[in-house]
């Protein structure tokens, strides 16, 4: 590792802040600004068997958008999964994983390394390898992102400050419903920075951002693609059941917008009012099999219709879960995260912290 080099981490203060997006957009200014970054992620949590090794699918993903050389990107150092933590706990892997993470960071080079961090703040303690510990380790900065829930958002970040100490540069405020980007930019942003802790993003909610394509659906249901399996880019905002009579039905799914409507393979009226209305992809539950008129129809209106071996409950529980995991991995999606980020993201203040 060249002397150079200064190690940055982005951590969050709950699993699916935003930091996988947060780095995407900070590496897309800091290549645009000719800096030579190097990226890492030490504890693996989202495998693809499907990928080369099993990679980590951010890491793969990552090194794709920004074509990094195989010297500036290191996979993780473990796999953060059940059976690792159970052989740690048996004492059957006593590896001291602070040195192993300077073993880890001795290829990458560059001016800048950015590692993306755990999940929570004490996430990988059992393995000496949660935020803190690798700050510790690296004397790196970290940027903490954080997802608005409410105001209450203010005490985890006064307790990542507390923990992190002298390590917190700055935070990321994500997913800022637009009722509360004011309170936020006049109240929240005072109190953190008068408490030491520099506010160097707010990024507004993003429909596009908390949206799952209909390819992601299929991948999580196991679904059977009966028609338009070339439109599975499609991107889906909201779910909506249809359970209830026509009439209703047609009133309710009026008011939506880029839906997924599940309902039953026998439903057949209520799958012909979604085909009629701002539905991304009809899925139709207890694998029975819709009429053709029905295919024909969907077919015409470029609309996907899924068939799935589960009940509609299932279903609608398996998608919620999808809603809540969303990923930035579709080419729409790392557009709009860079343009946020150049837009809400103070990217000098950020390089001034780090030295640069």
């Amino acid at each position: 590792m060249a002397k150079s080099a200064k190690y940055s981490i982005v951590g969050s203060t709950e699993a699916y802040s935003g930091k996988s997006a947060t780095i995407l957009g900070i590496i897309h200014q800091l290549l645009a600004k000719g800096l030579d970054i190097a990226y890492g992620k030490p504890l693996g949590t989202c495998f693809n068997v499907k990928q080369p090794q099993g990679s980590e699918e951010d890491v793969h993903f990552l090194t794709e958008v920004f074509d990094l050389a195989e010297n500036r990107v290191r996979s993780p150092l473990l796999s953060l999964d059940e059976a690792t933590i159970e052989k740690r706990l048996r004492g059957e892997d006593t590896t001291d994983y602070r040195q192993a993470l300077k073993e880890y960071l001795q290829q990458p080079s560059g001016d800048l390394v950015l590692l993306e961090g755990p999940g929570t703040l004490s996430e990988g303690l059992l393995f000496d390898l949660s935020l803190l510990q690798v700050a510790e380790v690296l004397e790196a900065a970290v940027l903490v992102v954080a997802r608005f829930n409410s105001v209450s958002l203010i005490d985890s970040l006064l307790s990542a400050k507390q923990q992190l100490g002298k390590y917190l540069i700055g935070v990321l405020i994500n997913d800022i419903p637009a009722s509360q980007m004011e309170t936020t930019d006049a109240v929240i942003r005072p109190f953190l920075e008068k408490h030491g802790i520099p506010v160097l993003g707010m990024l507004p909610r993003s429909a596009l951002l908390r949206s799952v394509s209909v390819q992601e659906l299929v991948k999580q249901l196991q679904a059977e693609v009966l028609c338009r399996s070339d439109r599975l880019d499609l991107m889906v905002e909201s779910l909506t059941i249809g359970a209830m009579n026509v009439s209703s039905a047609l009133e309710y799914f009026r008011k939506g917008n880029n839906m997924a409507v599940v309902t039953g393979g026998d439903r057949t009226e209520i799958q012909l009012a979604a085909l009629e209305t701002s539905t991304q992809c009809l899925i139709l539950t207890g694998h029975l099999p819709p009429q053709p008129f029905i295919l024909s129809r969907a077919e015409d209106l470029e609309i996907p219709v899924l068939s799935v071996d589960m009940d509609t409950l299932t279903t609608v529980e398996i998608i919620d879960h999808a809603f809540g995991n969303v990923r930035v991995h579709e080419p729409i999606k790392v557009q709009y995260i860079n343009k946020l980020m150049s837009q809400h993201f103070d990217l000098d203040r950020l390089l001034n912290q780090l030295g640069f």
